[in-house]
C-alpha cells in the first residue's frame, strides 16, 4: 500500500540526486590525476579522499534524497516540513563532504573538524526528522523496520565518524584502525545495505516484475545486521573475547549473501523477459555483493593471503563501485521518471495525455553509460594488478558518472518542459 499522495516536493529529493553523480565525477578525476599510488595502500590520504568522495558524497546524496520521497510514499510517515529540511541538510552535506575530501587528501586536521562539524549537523538534523517520522509511524509496511535500522545505522556512522575525526587529529586516544573498520561496518552494513535492501523490498517486486521477497527476508535482515554490527562495537569498546569481531562481521557477511542471492533468485522469476539498464545495473551490482562479501569472509579467514594481495582495495572497489554506485544508478533511473511522472499536474485541467516515463531518458543513453560504467569497474580492479591502467580507469569512472548526471538532467528538464506545457494547455482550456 503506497501513499503517493504523500510524496513530497520533486526539489525536495531531486536536488541529492542531481548532486550525487558530480562527487563520482571527481573522485575519477582524482584518481586519474594522483595515479598509482592512490591506490597501493588502503590508508594512503588518496585512498581516504576517495573513498569519502563516493560514501559522504555519491553515497550520502542519493540515499538522503531517497529517503526523503520513500518514507512517505512506502510507510505513510510524516516527514516534517520535507522541503525545508532539504533546504537546510543539503548544502551542508554538499560542502561537509567536499571538505572532508579535501581535509583527509592534504592532511589538514583543523578543516577535518570543520567537515565534521558540517556533516554532524547535517546528518543529525536528518536523522532526528526522519528517525521521528518512522518510530511515531502506525504503519507496519514491508520497508518500515529496515529504514528504522538504517536510520539508526547512519546516525551510529555519524557518531564514529566524528570520534574518527577526534582521534585523527590526537584529541582522542583510540585505536584508529580498529576504530576506522567499525565506521566503515556500520557504514556500509549499517547504513547503506540495510537502506538498499529496504527500498529493495518495495521497489525491486513492484519495478522489476519479480515475485515478492520471503516474509522472513524483511524481518530478519534488519534485525540480524543489527545484532551483528553492535556485537562488533562491543568488541571494539569493551574487552571481550578476541573472536567476538571476526564472528559479528561474518555474521553480517553471510546475511548480506542471503539477501543478494534471494534478490537473483527473484529477478530470475520475473514477469518480464526484456531486460533494460536499470535491472541489469541491480542484477550487476547483488553479484558484486556476493563477490565483495566472500572476499571479506576469505580476509577474515586467511589475514595473511589478504595483505598479500592487497584485498582490502579489492574489496573497497567491489562494495563503493561495483555494488553501491551500479544499485544507486540501477534505482534512481527508475525513480527519478517515476517521480517526475507522479508530480506532473494532471488535475490541473489539461486535456494533455500522461507522458510515458520512458520520455524522461532515452533507454539507449542509459544502457550505453551502464556499459561503461562496468567497463571502469572492470579497469579499476585491473589496475590493481596493472598500475598503468590506473589513470584511465579513473577517467572512464568520471566519464560514466558524468554521463549519469547529465542523463539525469535530462530528465529534469523534460519534467520541466512537461509540467510547463500541461500548466499552459490548462490555461487555454480553462479560459
Amino acid at each position: 500500500m503506497l501513499s503517493f499522495e504523500q510524496a513530497p516536493p520533486v526539489s525536495a529529493s531531486f536536488r541529492f540526486f542531481l548532486s550525487a553523480p558530480w562527487f563520482g565525477v571527481a573522485a575519477g578525476l582524482y584518481l586519474a590525476w594522483d595515479g598509482p599510488d592512490a591506490l597501493l595502500f588502503r590508508w594512503s590520504p588518496a585512498a581516504l579522499a576517495l573513498t569519502h568522495l563516493l560514501t559522504t558524497g555519491f553515497l550520502l546524496q542519493a540515499m538522503c534524497g531517497a529517503l526523503l520521497q520513500f518514507i512517505p510514499v512506502a510507510t505513510g510517515a510524516n516527514v516534517w516540513r520535507p522541503l525545508a529540511i532539504a533546504n537546510f541538510v543539503h548544502p551542508l552535506l554538499l560542502a561537509g563532504a567536499l571538505l572532508l575530501a579535501f581535509s583527509l587528501a592534504h592532511a589538514r586536521t583543523e578543516l577535518l573538524l570543520a567537515s565534521e562539524l558540517l556533516l554532524g549537523v547535517g546528518m543529525g538534523t536528518f536523522c532526528a526528522v526522519c528517525g521521528i517520522a518512522l518510530f511515531l509511524t502506525a504503519a507496519t509496511g514491508i520497508s518500515l523496520m529496515a529504514l528504522r535500522t538504517a536510520v539508526a545505522g547512519l546516525a551510529v556512522t555519524t557518531v564514529l565518524g566524528v570520534l574518527l575525526a577526534q582521534a585523527f587529529s590526537g584529541r582522542l586516544p583510540i585505536e584508529l584502525p580498529t576504530l576506522t573498520d567499525l565506521h566503515a561496518a556500520w557504514g556500509l552494513g549499517g547504513w547503506a545495505l540495510v537502506l538498499l535492501a529496504g527500498v529493495s523490498f518495495t521497489v525491486v517486486p513492484m519495478f522489476q516484475m519479480t515475485p515478492p521477497y520471503p516474509a522472513w527476508m524483511p524481518r530478519l535482515l534488519p534485525g540480524t545486521l543489527g545484532i551483528a554490527l553492535c556485537a562488533a562495537a562491543v568488541a571494539v569498546f569493551a574487552p571481550g573475547p578476541s573472536w567476538l569481531w571476526d564472528l559479528a562481521i561474518a555474521l553480517a557477511l553471510l546475511t548480506a549473501i542471503a539477501f543478494a542471492l534471494v534478490t537473483l533468485r527473484l529477478q530470475q522469476r520475473r514477469r518480464r523477459t526484456r531486460t533494460d539498464a536499470s535491472f541489469a545495473y541491480f542484477r550487476g551490482a547483488m553479484i558484486m555483493l556476493v563477490a565483495a562479501a566472500v572476499a571479506c569472509l576469505v580476509a577474515i579467514a586467511v589475514p595473511d593471503f589478504a595483505q598479500a594481495h592487497r584485498l582490502s582495495t579489492v574489496i573497497g572497489v567491489l562494495c563503493l563501485v561495483g555494488v553501491f554506485v551500479s544499485a544507486i544508478s540501477g534505482m534512481l533511473y527508475k525513480i527519478v521518471p517515476f517521480i517526475s511522472v507522479l508530480k506532473l499536474p494532471h488535475g490541473a485541467g489539461s486535456s494533455l495525455a500522461p507522458p510515458s516515463i520512458k520520455m524522461f531518458i532515452p533507454e539507449r543513453s542509459m544502457a550505453t553509460q551502464m556499459r561503461l560504467h562496468f567497463a571502469a569497474l572492470a579497469m579499476l580492479l585491473a589496475c590493481l594488478a596493472l598500475p598503468q591502467l590506473t589513470r584511465l580507469a579513473g577517467l572512464a569512472f568520471a566519464v560514466s558518472c558524468a554521463w549519469l548526471g547529465t542523463n539525469l538532467l535530462r530528465a529534469l528538464r523534460a519534467y520541466v518542459n512537461i509540467r510547463d506545457q500541461i500548466r499552459a494547455d490548462a490555461a487555454i482550456h480553462g479560459s
